[in-house]
């Protein structure tokens, strides 16, 4: 299974990426690890916004593709309401894609807060 992840960083700005592991990923942009994306070394995370899973890389990494494409405001509108999603990429397969409740994303990071990691 694979992640495909929305968060939001310093500045407002929106960053999506994909991650086999979401805990190791997230740990990974939150302490600037070299593994870590370029953008989130130079760009504090703030919060996970949104978080789907896939079946496979392929289809993950279709989405990923797909939500790097949206304007900011359409990426908010999703946040906002993530059954949005599919309006605004109809091209994709509903069945490839399990959205993650906010209220469910400490479950998946361990129960941490990205919010005080150094």
């Amino acid at each position: 299974m694979y992640y495909t992840y929305i968060i939001r960083v310093e500045g407002g700005a929106l960053y999506t990426g994909i991650a086999k592991s979401l805990f190791s990923r997230m740990k990974e942009h939150a302490g600037g690890a070299a593994t870590a994306a370029k953008y989130t070394r130079s760009h504090k995370i703030l919060s996970l916004e949104a978080v789907w899973s896939s079946r496979d890389r392929s289809a993950a990494s279709r989405l990923e593709y797909a939500i790097k494409t949206l304007t900011k405001r359409e990426k908010e509108a999703i946040l906002a309401s993530p059954k949005t999603l599919f309006f605004y990429l109809p091209h994709l397969d509903r069945e490839d894609y399990i959205h993650h409740p906010k209220a469910c994303l400490p479950l998946y990071l361990g129960k941490i807060d990205l919010t005080h990691l150094p």
